[in-house]
């Protein structure tokens, strides 16, 4: 089944941490935290750039992720990042 990422969704760029350093934001990036590189149509700045990223660039698009609107994307993006989080 071919899935498509939803444009101007952005929330593989605010729900999960991020813990390699981005471009501006050298500690990483918390959970629920807008990176600096999504512009304001929820795009990436970096996206195809050598400086994104290793784990944006690896992360695929896929029903199970990113639900059927944006807000289900954030929900279940927050509920992974919450059951991966070494934070107890």
């Amino acid at each position: 089944m071919s899935f498509e990422c939803r444009m101007g969704c952005g929330a593989c760029c605010i729900a999960p941490s991020i813990s390699s350093p981005i471009p501006g934001m050298p500690a990483g990036k918390p959970a629920g935290v807008r990176c600096v590189h999504l512009d304001e149509e929820n795009l990436c700045e970096l996206f195809g750039s050598p400086d994104r990223p290793a784990v944006c660039s690896e992360f695929t698009a896929e029903p199970g992720a990113c639900g059927s609107s944006r807000t289900e994307a954030l929900t279940i993006l927050r509920i992974m990042e919450q059951q991966t989080s070494n934070d107890v």
